[in-house]
Protein backbone atom coordinates (compact mmCIF):
# COMPACT_ATOMS: atom_id res chain seq x y z
CA UNK A 1 0.00 0.00 0.00
CA UNK A 2 1.32 3.08 -1.01
CA UNK A 3 0.88 5.79 1.97
CA UNK A 4 4.81 7.63 2.19
CA UNK A 5 3.84 10.65 -0.09
CA UNK A 6 5.24 13.90 -0.96
CA UNK A 7 3.56 16.80 -1.30
CA UNK A 8 3.07 20.10 -2.57
CA UNK A 9 1.34 23.29 -2.90
CA UNK A 10 -2.01 24.99 -0.47
CA UNK A 11 -1.87 23.83 2.97
CA UNK A 12 -4.63 22.76 4.36
CA UNK A 13 -6.02 23.23 7.62
CA UNK A 14 -8.52 21.92 10.18
CA UNK A 15 -10.66 24.88 11.73
CA UNK A 16 -13.05 24.29 15.02
CA UNK A 17 -16.59 25.02 14.14
CA UNK A 18 -17.04 26.20 17.60
CA UNK A 19 -14.45 28.99 17.07
CA UNK A 20 -13.74 29.63 13.63
CA UNK A 21 -9.49 28.82 15.05
CA UNK A 22 -7.46 26.69 13.46
CA UNK A 23 -6.88 23.42 15.39
CA UNK A 24 -4.24 20.49 14.46
CA UNK A 25 -0.88 20.68 11.90
CA UNK A 26 -1.13 21.67 8.18
CA UNK A 27 -1.39 18.69 6.04
CA UNK A 28 -0.40 19.78 2.46
CA UNK A 29 -1.96 19.64 -0.82
CA UNK A 30 -0.86 16.43 -2.66
CA UNK A 31 0.79 17.62 -6.57
CA UNK A 32 0.48 15.78 -9.52
CA UNK A 33 3.03 13.87 -9.66
CA UNK A 34 1.89 12.06 -6.19
CA UNK A 35 -1.50 11.48 -7.23
CA UNK A 36 0.31 9.40 -10.41
CA UNK A 37 2.28 8.07 -8.29
CA UNK A 38 -0.72 6.16 -6.14
CA UNK A 39 -2.80 5.57 -8.67
CA UNK A 40 -0.32 3.63 -10.85
CA UNK A 41 -0.05 2.01 -7.60
CA UNK A 42 -3.53 1.09 -7.31
CA UNK A 43 -3.57 -0.24 -10.96
CA UNK A 44 -1.06 -2.49 -9.58
CA UNK A 45 -2.64 -4.12 -7.09
CA UNK A 46 -6.00 -4.52 -9.01
CA UNK A 47 -4.66 -7.97 -10.11
CA UNK A 48 -4.12 -9.69 -7.12
CA UNK A 49 -6.17 -8.22 -4.80
CA UNK A 50 -9.06 -9.74 -7.42
CA UNK A 51 -7.41 -12.90 -7.52
CA UNK A 52 -8.19 -13.18 -3.51
CA UNK A 53 -10.70 -15.22 -2.55
CA UNK A 54 -13.77 -14.87 -0.36
CA UNK A 55 -12.39 -15.24 3.56
CA UNK A 56 -9.41 -13.18 2.69
CA UNK A 57 -11.10 -10.27 0.99
CA UNK A 58 -13.79 -10.18 4.15
CA UNK A 59 -10.46 -10.56 6.18
CA UNK A 60 -9.36 -7.17 5.33
CA UNK A 61 -12.53 -5.75 5.67
CA UNK A 62 -13.22 -7.00 9.14
CA UNK A 63 -8.97 -5.60 9.75
CA UNK A 64 -10.15 -2.18 8.84
CA UNK A 65 -13.14 -2.08 11.12
CA UNK A 66 -11.45 -3.56 14.23
CA UNK A 67 -8.62 -1.53 13.80
CA UNK A 68 -10.68 1.80 13.71
CA UNK A 69 -12.94 0.11 17.15
CA UNK A 70 -9.36 0.09 18.41
CA UNK A 71 -8.30 4.04 17.61
CA UNK A 72 -11.99 5.02 18.54
CA UNK A 73 -11.22 7.26 21.55
CA UNK A 74 -8.66 8.83 19.52
CA UNK A 75 -10.59 9.29 16.24
CA UNK A 76 -13.65 10.93 17.89
CA UNK A 77 -11.62 13.27 19.67
CA UNK A 78 -9.95 14.15 16.29
CA UNK A 79 -13.23 14.31 14.71
CA UNK A 80 -14.54 16.70 17.17
CA UNK A 81 -12.07 18.94 17.23
CA UNK A 82 -12.41 19.34 13.67
CA UNK A 83 -16.57 19.29 12.76
CA UNK A 84 -18.14 20.01 16.68
CA UNK A 85 -20.50 16.93 16.06
CA UNK A 86 -20.03 15.88 19.45
CA UNK A 87 -21.48 13.32 21.38
CA UNK A 88 -23.43 10.86 21.17
CA UNK A 89 -23.49 11.72 17.19
CA UNK A 90 -19.59 10.93 16.68
CA UNK A 91 -19.14 7.80 18.32
CA UNK A 92 -22.31 6.43 16.91
CA UNK A 93 -21.45 7.16 13.85
CA UNK A 94 -18.15 5.17 14.19
CA UNK A 95 -19.71 2.38 15.05
CA UNK A 96 -21.93 2.84 11.86
CA UNK A 97 -18.60 2.64 9.96
CA UNK A 98 -17.46 -0.02 11.42
CA UNK A 99 -20.18 -1.94 11.04
CA UNK A 100 -21.09 -1.16 7.21
CA UNK A 101 -17.37 -2.70 6.71
CA UNK A 102 -18.29 -5.93 8.73
CA UNK A 103 -21.92 -6.38 6.59
CA UNK A 104 -19.90 -6.10 3.41
CA UNK A 105 -17.25 -9.06 4.72
CA UNK A 106 -20.24 -10.77 5.47
CA UNK A 107 -21.54 -10.20 1.76
CA UNK A 108 -18.28 -11.43 0.37
CA UNK A 109 -18.30 -14.34 2.17
CA UNK A 110 -21.70 -15.06 1.53
CA UNK A 111 -21.40 -14.38 -2.65
CA UNK A 112 -24.69 -13.70 -4.26
CA UNK A 113 -23.83 -10.10 -4.96
CA UNK A 114 -21.41 -11.82 -7.55
CA UNK A 115 -24.37 -12.66 -9.77
CA UNK A 116 -22.55 -16.07 -10.53
CA UNK A 117 -25.10 -17.04 -13.60
CA UNK A 118 -24.81 -20.83 -15.32
CA UNK A 119 -26.78 -21.51 -18.43
CA UNK A 120 -25.64 -25.36 -19.69
CA UNK A 121 -25.64 -26.39 -23.60
CA UNK A 122 -28.68 -26.66 -25.14
CA UNK A 123 -29.27 -27.45 -29.20
CA UNK A 124 -32.68 -27.89 -29.03
CA UNK A 125 -32.93 -23.97 -27.99
CA UNK A 126 -33.90 -21.14 -30.57
CA UNK A 127 -30.82 -20.52 -31.11
CA UNK A 128 -28.96 -22.97 -29.93
CA UNK A 129 -27.53 -22.14 -26.65
CA UNK A 130 -23.72 -22.85 -25.96
CA UNK A 131 -22.18 -22.99 -22.17
CA UNK A 132 -22.40 -19.90 -21.01
CA UNK A 133 -21.72 -18.37 -17.63
CA UNK A 134 -21.16 -14.99 -16.29
CA UNK A 135 -19.95 -13.30 -13.14
CA UNK A 136 -19.43 -9.71 -11.73
CA UNK A 137 -16.02 -8.92 -11.43
CA UNK A 138 -14.01 -5.86 -10.40
CA UNK A 139 -14.03 -2.42 -11.97
CA UNK A 140 -10.63 -1.49 -10.70
CA UNK A 141 -9.01 1.59 -8.81
CA UNK A 142 -12.06 3.96 -7.57
CA UNK A 143 -11.31 7.28 -6.56
CA UNK A 144 -13.30 7.81 -3.23
CA UNK A 145 -14.57 11.73 -2.67
CA UNK A 146 -15.13 12.13 0.77
CA UNK A 147 -17.97 13.94 2.33
CA UNK A 148 -18.00 16.67 5.23
CA UNK A 149 -20.86 15.94 6.94
CA UNK A 150 -20.14 12.34 8.06
CA UNK A 151 -16.55 12.23 8.77
CA UNK A 152 -16.62 8.52 9.28
CA UNK A 153 -19.87 7.03 8.15
CA UNK A 154 -19.10 9.12 4.08
CA UNK A 155 -15.66 9.56 4.42
CA UNK A 156 -12.17 8.14 4.13
CA UNK A 157 -13.37 4.25 5.47
CA UNK A 158 -16.79 5.32 4.75
CA UNK A 159 -19.47 3.52 2.60
CA UNK A 160 -17.86 4.07 -0.81
CA UNK A 161 -14.58 2.82 0.17
CA UNK A 162 -15.76 -0.26 2.15
CA UNK A 163 -17.98 -1.53 -0.98
CA UNK A 164 -14.97 -0.67 -3.34
CA UNK A 165 -12.69 -2.69 -1.22
CA UNK A 166 -15.37 -5.77 -1.17
CA UNK A 167 -15.81 -5.66 -4.87
CA UNK A 168 -12.33 -6.01 -4.81
CA UNK A 169 -11.36 -2.87 -6.14
CA UNK A 170 -7.95 -0.63 -4.70
CA UNK A 171 -9.08 2.77 -3.28
CA UNK A 172 -8.00 6.24 -3.51
CA UNK A 173 -9.62 8.73 -1.42
CA UNK A 174 -9.39 12.35 -2.21
CA UNK A 175 -10.17 13.62 1.70
CA UNK A 176 -12.51 16.60 2.41
CA UNK A 177 -10.99 19.76 3.35
CA UNK A 178 -13.43 20.06 6.50
CA UNK A 179 -11.48 17.52 8.48
CA UNK A 180 -7.81 17.15 7.01
CA UNK A 181 -6.78 15.80 10.26
CA UNK A 182 -8.73 13.33 11.02
CA UNK A 183 -8.40 12.27 7.43
CA UNK A 184 -5.04 11.83 7.46
CA UNK A 185 -4.82 9.57 10.73
CA UNK A 186 -7.56 7.55 9.57
CA UNK A 187 -5.87 6.47 6.44
CA UNK A 188 -3.20 5.60 8.58
CA UNK A 189 -5.13 3.43 10.67
CA UNK A 190 -6.80 1.94 7.57
CA UNK A 191 -2.83 1.49 5.47
CA UNK A 192 -1.74 -0.19 8.52
CA UNK A 193 -4.72 -2.44 9.00
CA UNK A 194 -4.68 -3.56 5.68
CA UNK A 195 -0.96 -4.36 5.20
CA UNK A 196 -0.88 -6.52 8.38
CA UNK A 197 -3.72 -8.40 6.96
CA UNK A 198 -2.22 -9.27 3.93
CA UNK A 199 -3.51 -6.47 1.37
CA UNK A 200 -1.80 -6.04 -1.99
CA UNK A 201 0.68 -2.90 -2.41
CA UNK A 202 -0.51 -0.33 -3.35
CA UNK A 203 -4.78 -1.07 -1.99
CA UNK A 204 -5.24 2.19 -0.61
CA UNK A 205 -4.03 5.82 -0.79
CA UNK A 206 -5.37 8.84 0.47
CA UNK A 207 -5.02 12.24 -1.30
CA UNK A 208 -5.53 15.69 -0.51
CA UNK A 209 -6.54 19.30 -2.45
CA UNK A 210 -9.04 20.23 -4.68
CA UNK A 211 -6.71 19.84 -8.15
CA UNK A 212 -5.69 16.26 -6.48
CA UNK A 213 -9.33 15.75 -6.71
CA UNK A 214 -9.45 16.88 -10.16
CA UNK A 215 -6.01 14.76 -11.20
CA UNK A 216 -7.79 11.99 -10.02
CA UNK A 217 -10.90 11.92 -11.88
CA UNK A 218 -8.69 12.18 -15.05
CA UNK A 219 -6.02 9.56 -14.37
CA UNK A 220 -6.60 6.73 -16.79
CA UNK A 221 -5.92 4.26 -14.28
CA UNK A 222 -8.81 5.33 -12.34
CA UNK A 223 -11.80 3.24 -13.30
CA UNK A 224 -14.92 4.77 -11.33
CA UNK A 225 -15.89 7.47 -8.78
CA UNK A 226 -17.40 7.54 -5.97
CA UNK A 227 -18.54 11.12 -4.52
CA UNK A 228 -21.11 12.82 -2.15
CA UNK A 229 -21.13 16.46 -1.79
CA UNK A 230 -22.98 19.51 -3.24
CA UNK A 231 -24.28 19.51 -6.85
CA UNK A 232 -21.99 22.38 -8.41
CA UNK A 233 -18.94 20.31 -7.36
CA UNK A 234 -20.46 16.80 -8.53
CA UNK A 235 -21.49 18.34 -11.99
CA UNK A 236 -18.34 19.97 -12.51
CA UNK A 237 -16.49 16.58 -12.03
CA UNK A 238 -19.17 14.23 -13.49
CA UNK A 239 -18.68 16.43 -16.45
CA UNK A 240 -14.70 15.36 -16.19
CA UNK A 241 -15.21 12.05 -15.53
CA UNK A 242 -17.56 11.73 -18.84
CA UNK A 243 -14.88 13.74 -21.02
CA UNK A 244 -12.05 11.50 -21.05
CA UNK A 245 -10.98 9.86 -23.67
CA UNK A 246 -12.70 6.74 -22.43
CA UNK A 247 -15.29 8.11 -19.89
CA UNK A 248 -16.10 6.17 -16.46
CA UNK A 249 -18.56 5.72 -14.36
CA UNK A 250 -19.47 8.80 -11.93
CA UNK A 251 -21.63 7.51 -9.24
CA UNK A 252 -22.36 10.79 -7.71
CA UNK A 253 -25.17 11.79 -4.79
CA UNK A 254 -25.63 15.38 -5.12
CA UNK A 255 -28.49 17.83 -4.15
CA UNK A 256 -32.05 16.43 -2.37
CA UNK A 257 -35.29 18.28 -1.42
CA UNK A 258 -36.22 15.38 -0.27
CA UNK A 259 -40.42 16.61 0.19
CA UNK A 260 -42.74 15.28 2.93
CA UNK A 261 -46.49 16.00 2.82
CA UNK A 262 -48.62 15.86 5.78
CA UNK A 263 -52.67 14.61 4.01
CA UNK A 264 -55.78 16.53 6.21
CA UNK A 265 -56.08 12.99 7.84
CA UNK A 266 -52.90 12.92 9.56
CA UNK A 267 -52.72 16.61 10.61
CA UNK A 268 -56.41 15.92 12.44
CA UNK A 269 -55.25 12.92 14.09
CA UNK A 270 -51.54 13.89 15.40
CA UNK A 271 -50.66 17.30 13.83
CA UNK A 272 -48.71 18.74 17.31
CA UNK A 273 -46.75 15.72 17.21
CA UNK A 274 -46.13 15.99 13.46
CA UNK A 275 -45.18 19.06 13.19
CA UNK A 276 -42.66 18.99 16.28
CA UNK A 277 -41.11 16.01 14.46
CA UNK A 278 -40.24 17.80 11.43
CA UNK A 279 -38.49 20.32 13.04
CA UNK A 280 -36.58 17.91 14.32
CA UNK A 281 -36.09 16.26 11.32
CA UNK A 282 -34.66 19.64 9.53
CA UNK A 283 -32.75 20.50 12.33
CA UNK A 284 -30.88 17.78 12.79
CA UNK A 285 -27.04 17.24 12.22
CA UNK A 286 -27.93 21.45 11.68
CA UNK A 287 -29.78 20.34 8.90
CA UNK A 288 -26.50 19.13 7.11
CA UNK A 289 -28.01 15.74 6.05
CA UNK A 290 -28.63 14.81 2.86
CA UNK A 291 -31.86 13.55 3.68
CA UNK A 292 -33.22 16.69 5.56
CA UNK A 293 -36.60 17.14 4.69
CA UNK A 294 -36.36 20.96 2.63
CA UNK A 295 -40.30 20.82 2.04
CA UNK A 296 -43.30 20.07 3.87
CA UNK A 297 -47.03 20.57 2.56
CA UNK A 298 -49.57 21.04 4.51
CA UNK A 299 -53.10 21.76 3.80
CA UNK A 300 -54.65 25.15 4.03
CA UNK A 301 -55.57 25.75 7.72
CA UNK A 302 -53.62 23.66 9.63
CA UNK A 303 -53.20 25.65 12.35
CA UNK A 304 -50.28 24.42 12.90
CA UNK A 305 -48.12 27.52 12.37
CA UNK A 306 -47.82 28.49 16.58
CA UNK A 307 -46.62 24.90 17.25
CA UNK A 308 -44.29 25.33 14.37
CA UNK A 309 -42.51 28.21 14.98
CA UNK A 310 -42.14 27.80 18.86
CA UNK A 311 -40.50 24.41 18.35
CA UNK A 312 -37.97 26.16 15.82
CA UNK A 313 -37.26 29.17 18.19
CA UNK A 314 -36.85 26.53 20.81
CA UNK A 315 -33.95 24.88 18.67
CA UNK A 316 -30.32 26.10 18.62
CA UNK A 317 -28.35 24.14 15.95
CA UNK A 318 -24.83 22.93 16.29
CA UNK A 319 -22.30 25.21 14.39
CA UNK A 320 -22.18 24.46 10.59
CA UNK A 321 -19.15 22.34 9.38
CA UNK A 322 -17.33 24.82 7.59
CA UNK A 323 -17.31 28.72 6.80
CA UNK A 324 -17.84 28.18 2.83
CA UNK A 325 -21.30 26.16 4.08
CA UNK A 326 -22.17 28.80 6.54
CA UNK A 327 -21.81 31.66 3.83
CA UNK A 328 -23.81 29.39 1.55
CA UNK A 329 -26.35 29.06 4.23
CA UNK A 330 -26.65 32.48 4.89
CA UNK A 331 -27.43 33.34 1.61
CA UNK A 332 -29.69 30.88 0.30
CA UNK A 333 -32.06 31.25 3.31
CA UNK A 334 -32.07 35.24 2.55
CA UNK A 335 -32.27 34.59 -1.22
CA UNK A 336 -35.17 32.51 -0.26
CA UNK A 337 -37.24 34.89 1.87
CA UNK A 338 -36.94 37.35 -0.99
CA UNK A 339 -38.94 35.60 -3.04
CA UNK A 340 -42.53 38.10 -3.68
CA UNK A 341 -45.29 36.21 -1.72
CA UNK A 342 -42.82 34.01 0.69
CA UNK A 343 -43.81 34.57 4.28
CA UNK A 344 -41.39 34.42 7.19
CA UNK A 345 -42.49 32.20 10.02
CA UNK A 346 -38.83 32.09 11.64
CA UNK A 347 -36.51 34.46 9.12
CA UNK A 348 -33.01 34.71 8.43
CA UNK A 349 -31.15 36.23 11.36
CA UNK A 350 -27.35 36.45 12.11
CA UNK A 351 -26.23 33.91 15.04
CA UNK A 352 -24.51 36.05 17.76
CA UNK A 353 -22.43 33.13 18.70
CA UNK A 354 -18.63 32.34 17.60
CA UNK A 355 -17.25 30.51 14.55
CA UNK A 356 -19.91 28.98 11.95
CA UNK A 357 -22.72 29.42 14.50
CA UNK A 358 -26.33 29.59 12.63
CA UNK A 359 -29.68 29.75 13.27
CA UNK A 360 -32.50 27.77 12.18
CA UNK A 361 -35.48 29.68 9.72
CA UNK A 362 -39.06 28.68 8.53
CA UNK A 363 -40.28 30.18 6.02
CA UNK A 364 -43.97 29.50 4.16
CA UNK A 365 -45.82 29.70 0.75
CA UNK A 366 -48.99 28.73 -1.12
CA UNK A 367 -48.99 26.49 -4.13
CA UNK A 368 -49.51 28.95 -6.47
CA UNK A 369 -46.45 30.73 -5.30
CA UNK A 370 -44.29 27.85 -5.32
CA UNK A 371 -45.02 26.96 -9.18
CA UNK A 372 -44.62 30.86 -9.84
CA UNK A 373 -41.11 30.97 -8.76
CA UNK A 374 -40.38 26.63 -8.83
CA UNK A 375 -37.18 27.53 -10.21
CA UNK A 376 -36.00 30.02 -7.05
CA UNK A 377 -37.78 28.03 -4.74
CA UNK A 378 -37.02 24.40 -5.82
CA UNK A 379 -33.50 24.62 -4.84
CA UNK A 380 -31.48 22.77 -1.71
CA UNK A 381 -30.28 25.45 0.98
CA UNK A 382 -28.18 23.10 2.71
CA UNK A 383 -28.15 23.83 6.55
CA UNK A 384 -31.18 23.91 9.22
CA UNK A 385 -34.07 25.69 6.98
CA UNK A 386 -37.57 24.30 5.40
CA UNK A 387 -40.17 25.63 3.19
CA UNK A 388 -43.75 25.39 4.39
CA UNK A 389 -45.72 24.98 1.00
CA UNK A 390 -49.37 24.99 2.18
CA UNK A 391 -52.40 23.28 -0.63
CA UNK A 392 -56.01 23.86 -0.65
CA UNK A 393 -56.80 20.45 -1.78
CA UNK A 394 -55.59 17.29 -3.39
CA UNK A 395 -55.96 18.30 -7.02
CA UNK A 396 -53.73 21.20 -5.96
CA UNK A 397 -51.55 19.14 -4.22
CA UNK A 398 -50.39 16.90 -6.51
CA UNK A 399 -50.31 19.07 -9.39
CA UNK A 400 -47.57 20.36 -7.48
CA UNK A 401 -45.89 17.35 -6.96
CA UNK A 402 -45.55 16.75 -10.27
CA UNK A 403 -42.88 19.80 -10.03
CA UNK A 404 -40.70 18.45 -7.83
CA UNK A 405 -36.95 17.45 -9.18
CA UNK A 406 -35.51 14.09 -8.24
CA UNK A 407 -35.04 13.80 -4.60
CA UNK A 408 -33.36 10.83 -2.39
CA UNK A 409 -36.27 10.56 0.05
CA UNK A 410 -40.02 11.25 -0.28
CA UNK A 411 -42.40 10.70 2.77
CA UNK A 412 -45.99 10.40 3.38
CA UNK A 413 -47.76 11.21 6.51
CA UNK A 414 -51.05 9.52 6.48
CA UNK A 415 -53.46 8.01 7.71
CA UNK A 416 -54.69 4.22 6.61
CA UNK A 417 -58.18 5.33 6.97
CA UNK A 418 -58.17 7.95 4.05
CA UNK A 419 -59.41 6.87 0.59
CA UNK A 420 -57.59 7.53 -1.99
CA UNK A 421 -54.83 10.45 -1.08
CA UNK A 422 -52.49 8.62 -0.04
CA UNK A 423 -52.13 6.11 -2.48
CA UNK A 424 -51.65 8.94 -5.23
CA UNK A 425 -49.04 10.31 -3.10
CA UNK A 426 -46.99 6.82 -3.03
CA UNK A 427 -47.35 6.56 -6.55
CA UNK A 428 -45.89 10.11 -7.38
CA UNK A 429 -43.45 9.66 -5.19
CA UNK A 430 -42.38 6.42 -6.29
CA UNK A 431 -41.42 8.01 -9.51
CA UNK A 432 -39.35 10.60 -8.30
CA UNK A 433 -37.37 9.30 -5.26
CA UNK A 434 -35.39 6.15 -4.26
CA UNK A 435 -36.94 5.52 -0.94
CA UNK A 436 -40.05 6.60 -0.11
CA UNK A 437 -41.52 6.70 3.76
CA UNK A 438 -44.79 6.00 5.58
CA UNK A 439 -45.47 7.96 8.64
CA UNK A 440 -41.87 8.31 9.27
CA UNK A 441 -38.78 10.55 8.58
CA UNK A 442 -36.00 10.74 6.22
CA UNK A 443 -33.16 11.92 8.67
CA UNK A 444 -32.03 8.28 9.51
CA UNK A 445 -30.53 5.80 6.78
CA UNK A 446 -30.50 2.36 7.86
CA UNK A 447 -27.30 -0.14 6.47
CA UNK A 448 -28.52 -3.23 4.97
CA UNK A 449 -29.58 -5.29 2.15
CA UNK A 450 -32.68 -3.60 0.83
CA UNK A 451 -31.94 0.04 1.75
CA UNK A 452 -31.70 2.31 -1.35
CA UNK A 453 -30.23 5.66 -0.82
CA UNK A 454 -29.94 7.65 -4.42
CA UNK A 455 -32.42 8.80 -6.97
CA UNK A 456 -33.30 10.17 -10.03
CA UNK A 457 -31.24 13.74 -11.18
CA UNK A 458 -30.03 16.30 -9.26
CA UNK A 459 -30.35 13.67 -6.32
CA UNK A 460 -27.60 11.16 -8.19
CA UNK A 461 -26.02 11.29 -11.38
CA UNK A 462 -26.70 7.58 -11.25
CA UNK A 463 -30.38 6.87 -10.08
CA UNK A 464 -29.89 2.85 -10.92
CA UNK A 465 -27.41 2.65 -8.05
CA UNK A 466 -27.48 3.63 -3.97
CA UNK A 467 -24.69 4.45 -1.85
CA UNK A 468 -25.71 3.01 0.75
CA UNK A 469 -26.40 -0.93 1.82
CA UNK A 470 -24.78 -3.92 0.04
CA UNK A 471 -26.24 -3.51 -3.16
CA UNK A 472 -23.99 -0.06 -3.06
CA UNK A 473 -20.69 -2.78 -4.26
CA UNK A 474 -22.53 -3.29 -7.82
CA UNK A 475 -21.48 -0.01 -8.53
CA UNK A 476 -17.41 -1.03 -8.78
CA UNK A 477 -18.34 -4.68 -10.64
CA UNK A 478 -18.81 -5.50 -14.45
CA UNK A 479 -20.80 -8.27 -15.60
CA UNK A 480 -18.34 -10.97 -17.96
CA UNK A 481 -19.44 -13.57 -19.85
CA UNK A 482 -17.45 -17.15 -20.63
CA UNK A 483 -18.92 -19.36 -23.89
CA UNK A 484 -17.78 -22.69 -23.57
CA UNK A 485 -14.20 -22.39 -21.38
CA UNK A 486 -13.27 -25.44 -20.04
CA UNK A 487 -13.86 -26.33 -16.29
CA UNK A 488 -10.71 -26.06 -15.08
CA UNK A 489 -10.29 -22.65 -16.76
CA UNK A 490 -12.87 -20.72 -15.33
CA UNK A 491 -13.07 -18.67 -12.30
CA UNK A 492 -13.74 -20.56 -9.42
CA UNK A 493 -17.35 -18.99 -8.89
CA UNK A 494 -18.44 -21.05 -11.94
CA UNK A 495 -16.74 -23.84 -12.09
CA UNK A 496 -18.92 -27.38 -12.27
CA UNK A 497 -18.09 -28.16 -8.18
CA UNK A 498 -18.72 -25.10 -6.96
CA UNK A 499 -15.95 -24.57 -4.78
CA UNK A 500 -16.44 -22.17 -2.82
CA UNK A 501 -20.19 -22.81 -2.28
CA UNK A 502 -21.37 -19.31 -3.61
CA UNK A 503 -25.43 -19.17 -4.30
CA UNK A 504 -25.86 -19.45 -8.18
CA UNK A 505 -28.57 -18.92 -10.97
CA UNK A 506 -28.26 -22.57 -12.58
CA UNK A 507 -30.42 -22.74 -15.67
CA UNK A 508 -32.58 -20.00 -14.11
CA UNK A 509 -32.92 -21.70 -10.85
CA UNK A 510 -31.21 -20.35 -7.41
CA UNK A 511 -29.16 -22.99 -6.10
CA UNK A 512 -25.87 -23.46 -4.10
CA UNK A 513 -25.40 -26.66 -4.98
CA UNK A 514 -22.82 -28.48 -8.24
CA UNK A 515 -23.58 -28.56 -11.73
CA UNK A 516 -24.44 -32.12 -12.67
CA UNK A 517 -24.38 -33.09 -16.21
Amino acid sequence: MTEQLEHTGQDLCGVDPRTGEPVGSPVPASDSATVDAVARAAAGAVAPLAGYGPAERAGLLRAVASALRDAGDELVALADAETALGSPRLPGELARTCAQLDMFADAVEEGSFREATIDLPDPNAVPPRPDLRRLLVPLGPVAVFAASNFPFAFSVAGGDTASALAAGCPVVVKAHPSHPGLSVRTGEIVTAALRTAGAPDGTFAVVHGEQAGRDLVTHPAITAVGFTGSLGGGRALFDLASGRPDPIPFYGELGSLNPAVATPAAVVARGPELAKAYVGSFTMGSGQFCTKPGLLFLPTGHALTDVLTRAVRDTTVAPLLNARIRAGYDAGVRTLAAVDGVRELVGPSTADRPGHAANPALLAVDVPTLVAHADELLAECFGPVSLLVEYADADELLRAVELLPGSLTATVQGEESEPELPAALLAAFAERAGRVIWNGWPTGVAVSWAQHHGGPWPATTAPLHTSVGVTAVRRFLRPVAYQDVPDALLPAELRDANPLGLPRRLNGTLTSGEVVR
